[in-house]
């Protein structure tokens, strides 16, 4: 059941993300400049991922700004302080991380997806490792979990999970998206 919304939402993000033109991180920038100084992290892009960096680039300047980093299977992430001119290296998934380590514990995390719904709903990647670090930060204080993706990827029906964890809203190219809860 994942696997085949999963599939369809892919194919969902990639024409999206060939739309897309200059801008696509406005409105995620324009939330942020309201929370200038509290610790963010973003994702760097993959694939036919929404692009986050120029609103990251924009937070960095008031405050720290992190990446995650996987550290292995069934574990959480952790984040690494991110510069928009740092050096990177090449991490797991192909997903780029700091070359220099530093973490950082953010209060805001910016959540890829493959899927959302308005309930908070989210479909990943599958290896549950925001559902981990959401929980573990959760557990340790406030924490705003901000699914950022193309209007697009919104679907209904999610096939969900009792250990997904729930985003607090969601932004896209166009909107901020309040979810209600379930």
């Amino acid at each position: 059941m994942k696997a085949a919304a999963r599939k369809a939402a892919f194919a969902r993000r990639k024409a999206a993300f060939e739309a897309a033109g200059p801008g696509q991180a406005g409105v995620l920038s324009e939330f942020l400049a309201g929370h200038r100084g509290v610790p963010v992290s973003g994702f760097m892009p993959i694939n036919s991922e929404i692009n986050p960096l120029p609103a990251m680039a924009e937070a960095a300047a008031y405050g720290p700004v992190g990446v995650p980093v996987i550290r292995g299977k069934g574990q959480p992430l952790v984040f690494s302080a991110w510069e928009p001119d740092c050096a990177l290296i090449e991490g797991p998934f192909r997903a780029l991380v700091p070359a220099v380590e530093q973490l950082i514990v953010p209060e805001i995390v910016i959540v890829p997806l493959v899927a959302f719904d308005r309930q908070g709903g989210r479909l990943g990647y599958g290896g549950g490792f925001y559902d981990r670090t959401l929980e573990g930060l959760r557990a340790r204080g406030a924490v705003l979990a901000i699914g950022f993706a193309f209007g697009a990827q919104e679907a209904t029906d999610l096939p969900l999970e009792p250990t997904d964890q729930p985003l607090d809203l969601v932004i896209t190219e166009a909107d901020v998206i309040e979810v209600a809860p379930r």
